[in-house]
């Protein structure tokens, strides 16, 4: 299978779900920002969750299928459509060869994932085929993808993969009956982020602590994958500690020398000398994956437990989906 990028749109990479393995020798985790839109579109056609996919951000893009295609889209930003068809989300959508398809704008977010049956095939750099721009490698040449790229999917298709095909392949867009809800994994707002007291809060004040927990704060325009600036509420602190620069991850919120605050994202670094008010918890990063500049939100503060539990609950409910999935074509 076989797609020619015909506009890229403001920037398109090739991701999965990051590299771990390396952050010893501060290589960042990069992948996708939005990793549980990047798993329904894998499993909506079959593929491992760590598949690679295209992560485009906002619309604009358009591509040509050069053979036929078996792919699936999910997240925020924008709807595919083809031959002037709007195509669901979350679902397997079989693309004859020849046929232009186009991301169309969708306010709901900022960034769309397109999986293809058995992944986009780039190669593996430091266990991951994760773009890390910064550095220029992973993805397709360390690279934004550009008009004329041309991407394979991978040749060998699973057992799950080619019976999807089998089932939709025709001579015009055809898509499955069923979809998977990325809504169904949130609660009714998506606005309100849940965090985890971070190891420095007790350097601020109590009423930075309040007003953290209770005014809104906005997504600054200067915010990209490494990271989001947040306009709100300056955070004072009780006394100007100095702090040795300690471990930071996506979803640390650091608060810089003047009182605003960072939002660390998935290229962010490994280490950081800012020190950290809070952590996002883990199932809620793929909605600030999904923010975009002038977006408001909230902070809730929860418990490293109940962050967990969560994640846990989070995780059974994506494992019961693929073994709906699995059952539902062998």
């Amino acid at each position: 299978m076989r797609i020619t990028i015909v506009k890229p749109g403001l920037l398109s990479t090739v991701q999965d779900l990051g590299r771990y393995h390396y952050l010893p020798q501060a290589v960042p985790i990069s992948g996708a920002m939005d990793t549980l839109s990047a798993r329904i579109a894998n499993k909506a056609v079959g593929n491992p969750d760590d598949a690679a996919v295209i992560e485009f951000t906002q619309a604009g893009a358009e591509f040509t299928a050069d053979t036929d295609l078996l792919i699936a889209y999910a997240g925020g930003g924008a709807i595919l459509s083809a031959n002037d068809q709007k195509l669901p989300a979350g679902r397997p959508c079989f693309i004859p060869a020849g046929t232009l398809v186009k991301l169309i704008n969708d306010e709901a977010g900022i960034r769309t994932y397109i999986a293809v049956a058995a992944g986009w095939d780039v190669p593996e750099v430091l266990g991951s085929r994760s773009t890390f721009l910064t550095a220029g490698f992973g993805g397709l040449q360390g690279r934004p993808l550009k008009a004329g790229d041309v991407l394979s999917g991978c040749k060998t298709l699973s057992v799950i993969n080619n019976r999807i095909l089998n089932r939709l392949k025709g001579d015009k867009i055809q898509y499955a009956n069923w979809s998977i809800e990325r809504r169904a994994f949130f609660e009714a707002t998506d606005k309100i982020i849940r965090v985890i007291p971070g190891h420095e809060l007790g350097w601020f004040t109590g009423s930075s602590i309040a007003g953290f927990l209770s005014t809104p704060y906005a997504i600054a325009q200067r915010s990209n994958r490494m990271g989001y600036h947040l306009e709100g509420e300056a955070i004072h602190r009780t006394k100007n500690n100095e702090l040795l620069s300690t471990a930071v991850m996506p979803g640390t919120i650091q608060v810089t020398g003047n009182g605003s605050m960072i939002l660390l994202m998935a290229d962010c670094q490994t280490t950081g000398g800012y020190p950290r008010i809070a952590q996002v918890a883990a199932v809620d990063l793929p909605l600030c994956a999904q923010l975009k500049p002038g977006d408001i939100i909230y902070f809730n503060a929860i418990s490293r437990h109940d962050a967990e539990m969560l994640y846990i609950e989070r995780e059974h409910d994506l494992q019961q989906l693929t073994i709906a999935i699995q059952s539902k074509f062998y």
